[in-house]
């Protein structure tokens, strides 16, 4: 079965980090971008950050607090979420990038997972 298994999210503090991670089974992410998007209640799902095979791109709102990395080997692509905000609540997707050079748009995203959720307790 091909899919994308998102986890590591859960309830967190201003300022608290957590590394979300995203695996794949049944298709590799190996020579694909990946990348992060999250939705918020009530809002549209909004890209965060990409990792293509020689650069990453973040959205502003989490550039320089978060960061995308890869492991080829493990199948897998993470997300170190640093300096967490209340604003940074969501639920977390990972998608498999499928053409182009627009990492922003969902249509160019072949495969997602179902997400994980962040959440702010304060």
């Amino acid at each position: 079965q091909e899919q994308l298994v998102e986890s590591g999210g859960g309830l967190v503090q201003p300022g608290d980090s957590l590394r979300l991670s995203c695996a794949a089974s049944g298709l590799t992410l190996s020579g694909y971008a990946v990348g992060w998007f999250r939705q918020a209640p009530g809002k549209d799902r909004e890209f965060v950050a990409v990792t293509t095979w020689r650069t990453t791109y973040y959205a502003d709102s989490v550039k320089g607090r978060f960061t995308i990395s890869r492991d080829n080997a493990r199948n897998t692509v993470y997300l170190q979420m640093n300096s967490l905000k209340p604003e940074d609540t969501a639920v977390y997707y990972c998608a498999r990038h499928q053409r182009g050079d627009d990492y922003i748009t969902r249509a160019n995203y072949d495969y997602w997972g179902e997400g994980t959720q962040v959440t702010d307790c304060s």
